[in-house]
């Protein structure tokens, strides 16, 4: 006798539910933009070799440029099938970017000594794919933008020192590992960005 309110599903129902939640999940997955590694296919199927040059440099950060130019090479290996080289003469499009501005503000603050413990960290570049050998242009953004929050370590004082805690240079010397996490956290997000949106 069924309760008020009680479902009985029979079990010839049951064994069509998991085919179809299998089903619905790959729907999901595939309507969401996930592709598996190595297999990403947006560009023209004559496109086989990437240049990746170094980006230009536009800001005051010492060689923020080759982390990120680094980060986007292995990027690219890890994600799409194509092969990646460093001279535009040997490949069949060319990716050229320049870094026009990074800047990090404080967003949380230590509340025993008032120092920032996290950053928001925004890149902005200008960022080009462009066939080769038609010049026809692949992606473009003038104003290519990330942007994410990063805990900043300890860094030494040069006065004193002694450990000062989280500084807003800290951040940005060139030991600190916060930047190789943001450059790679920028590669992912522009070779998403120029395989999915071309």
């Amino acid at each position: 006798m069924r309760r008020s309110g009680e479902w009985r599903v029979a079990s010839s129902e049951l064994r069509i539910f998991p085919g179809c939640l299998a089903i619905l999940i790959l729907m999901f997955l595939n309507g969401c933009g996930y592709h598996v590694a190595g297999k990403s296919d947006a560009l023209p199927k004559s496109i086989h070799v990437i240049a990746v040059p170094a980006l230009e440099n536009k800001t005051s950060v010492y060689r923020i440029e080759q982390r990120l130019t680094t980060a986007t090479v292995h990027e690219f290996l890890a994600k799409t099938h194509y092969r990646i080289v460093p001279e535009p003469a040997n490949a069949d499009a060319v990716l050229r970017g320049k870094v026009l501005s990074i800047e990090a503000v404080p967003l949380l603050f230590d509340t025993k000594t008032g120092r920032a413990t996290t950053m928001l960290v925004t890149v902005k570049c200008e960022v080009t794919l462009e066939e080769r050998e038609t010049g026809k242009v692949l992606y473009h953004s003038d104003n290519f933008l990330f942007r994410n929050q990063y805990e900043i370590a300890s860094v030494l004082n040069p006065a004193t020192s002694n450990v000062d805690p989280t500084t807003v240079a800290g951040f940005f010397q060139e030991q600190d590992p916060a930047l190789d996490r943001l450059a790679q956290d920028f590669a992912a997000r522009l070779v998403a960005a120029v395989m999915e949106n071309y």
